[in-house]
């Protein structure tokens, strides 16, 4: 199996207003967006160029949002192992970045 071209764990997933897990993990793998429980269960995955990441307004850099199977997901994405004394760049726009890259739109 290829090396997955994102992964993020520790993530907070949610839709609407209801938090669906604290612990989740995103993943683009294979052409696909796949989120995950902290079980390691899919909550909802789709085609890469069927999916839609986006930055929320007013939102801080640890969010996003994406679009997937007609589902809006708020994602809280925050740094693994963040460079000592370099603030990088975040982890929601390296997602954003990465489902755009996949999907062959640009990044």
């Amino acid at each position: 199996m290829a090396e997955p071209e994102f992964t993020a764990k520790g993530v907070r997933i949610g839709k609407r207003m209801r938090s669906l897990t604290r612990a989740g993990q995103v993943r683009i793998n294979d052409g696909r967006v796949e989120l995950l429980n902290s079980y390691g269960s899919e909550i909802d995955s789709a085609p890469v160029q069927a999916v839609r990441a986006s930055k929320p307004w007013f939102a801080p850099d640890d969010k996003a949002l994406a679009d997937i199977n007609g589902q809006r997901y708020l994602l809280t994405l925050a740094d693994q192992d963040p460079a000592p004394g370099e603030p990088g760049t975040p982890a929601a726009r390296r997602f954003i970045e990465a489902v755009r890259r996949a999907a062959g739109r640009g990044g």
